[in-house]
């Protein structure tokens, strides 16, 4: 049987070259991680050289999680940030590597730069005036000099700038800010100003440039997305609106003014999206109805109301409702008259009242404002054939009389319809100018099929009115309603008669 002593003698014997053991493995480990940190540094300074920025990254994160205090991992970090634009970044590994080395300057120069750049100018001011106190480099030297220099300008601009912008001098202040942005390109307060002067200026495209920047530029940016979903809603743009306030409601979603907003914007958006559903399934009157409804559900956005009718006139006229849709075309296009849209709708609204030299004005300028536009020139050659159709005019078709009907009764339906279509009967212009064709087609059908010659020559497939028929001969209505040559339908020829119209 072993005793107890020996095997404590044993045990005692073997202690020495278990702390040996344990000692050489903590020197191992020790070893082992210098080396792991040193890997990754070398690593990760190779993979940036090939420009391989993701990989890099993966390095220099293993290397400072490695070592806490290596102030060259968190600089080549940093460095990787930067040439990846995250400069939100590199700001603190940099700041780090000036924390555990203040001597550093180029880490010092970088953090300069980058808070001049996001309209930091104190700050930034005292980095350059600390480079240029520990020994720089010469080309150290030079560049803290110049950057120097341009942050004493930027200040000077910066006071100038909001001294114009409590002047309300939107346009100066503008200005300024370009100038000062065109170096703090990340600077947020500035940005602000000059998206408000351009706002207060109408040049909406560029305050939403300015708002667009400021949303990703600073974080949870709730009012940039309101602004900029209020500048869409007042431009007319439903969609981008209910868009840009959405993202405000991601970031709040007990926002107030985006909440309230929002309801309103929803609201429209489906009345013009169920409108054009509508439209699509050919439910006109329905299509109206809905833009009614939008027109309001928004009336002080001009915009919409524009819209609102300009879809109508397309409605209308895809109804055959000649009159109404010639007369919502026609307000659309007094504020807007180079839209080919409406100018196409107005044109087909004109063909289905028979006005086909009215839709051969529409197509016209409607081609000038877009050439290749296959449907304006169907739509032109349609209305220039059925114009040449309808000058083949039929006068016993017109005053509604049988080719065998005798001067008498001819007179008789003359005197019925021109005190039918008298223009003075109609206060709508559109409406007068159509009896104003009307009326001169009613006496031209009169004094054709009252003369025996000019009847004989229709009854021959002639027609007296016609100048190519004529070959030259004079027309006796040329020039309309108001140049009538030789004929009064009130009083004048061998028809001298009054009408009393109440």
């Amino acid at each position: 049987m072993v005793s107890i002593d020996h095997v404590t003698h044993k045990i005692l014997t073997y202690i020495p070259y278990v702390l040996v053991l344990i000692d050489m493995r903590y020197e191992g480990v020790k070893c082992g991680k210098d080396g792991s940190v040193d890997n990754h540094m070398e690593m990760g300074k190779k993979l940036l050289a090939a420009g391989q920025l993701a990989d890099a990254l993966s390095h220099f994160h293993a290397a400072v999680d490695g070592d806490p205090k290596n102030y060259i991992a968190y600089y080549r970090r940093a460095t990787v940030f930067l040439a990846m634009g995250k400069s939100k970044s590199a700001l603190p590994d940099l700041s780090r590597v000036i924390e555990l080395k203040p001597d550093f300057t180029s880490a010092r120069l970088q953090r300069g730069n980058l808070l001049l750049k996001q309209g930091k100018l104190d700050e930034a001011e005292s980095d350059f005036k600390k480079v240029l106190k520990s020994n720089p480099s010469d080309t150290e030297e030079k560049e803290a000099t110049s950057q120097l220099a341009k942050s004493d300008e930027l200040q000077r601009l910066v006071a100038q700038a909001q001294r114009s912008y409590s002047s309300k001098d939107y346009m100066t202040t503008a200005a300024q800010l370009d100038a000062i942005i065109e170096t703090c390109i990340w600077d947020v307060t500035s940005r602000e100003m000059r998206a408000e002067c351009f706002i207060q200026m109408g040049e909406m495209g560029k305050a939403i440039s300015d708002l667009k920047a400021l949303s990703k530029l600073k974080n949870d940016n709730t009012q940039a997305f309101y602004k900029l979903s209020t500048i869409y809603y007042n431009l007319g743009d439903h969609e981008m609106s209910l868009n840009e306030v959405r993202e405000c409601l991601k970031l709040d979603p007990d926002h107030k003014q985006c909440f309230s907003h929002y309801k309103q914007v929803k609201k429209l958006n489906k009345q013009i999206q169920s409108a054009e559903e509508l439209i699509r399934e050919q439910r006109y009157e329905d299509a109206v109805s809905k833009y009614e409804a939008v027109m309001k559900t928004e009336p002080n956005v001009p915009q919409f109301s524009h819209l609102a009718k300009e879809r109508i006139c397309h409605a209308l006229s895809q109804a055959q409702q000649a009159s109404r849709a010639v007369s919502v075309c026609s307000e659309v296009l007094q504020s807007d008259p180079e839209n080919v849209n409406v100018l196409k709708n107005r044109a087909e609204a004109y063909i289905q009242d028979e006005q086909y030299e009215e839709a051969i004005k529409d197509y016209e300028t409607a081609a000038k404002h877009s050439e290749n536009d296959h449907q304006i020139k169907e739509g032109l050659e349609k209305a220039q054939r059925l114009l040449k159709q309808s000058q083949r005019r039929d006068y016993y078709k017109i005053l509604g009389v049988k080719r065998t009907a005798q001067k008498k009764e001819i007179i008789r339906a003359y005197r019925k319809l021109a005190q039918q279509w008298h223009p003075d009967n109609f206060q709508d212009p559109e409406e007068k100018k159509k009896a104003e064709k009307k009326f001169i087609d009613i006496a031209q059908a009169k004094e054709v099929l009252t003369d025996p010659e000019m009847r004989t020559k229709f009854d021959h497939g002639e027609d007296p009115m016609d100048p190519e028929s004529q070959q030259g001969h004079h027309h006796p209505f040329h020039g309309g309603f108001h140049g009538f040559q030789g004929f009064n339908p009130f009083g004048s020829g061998p028809f001298n008669f009054k009408f009393s119209f109440n």
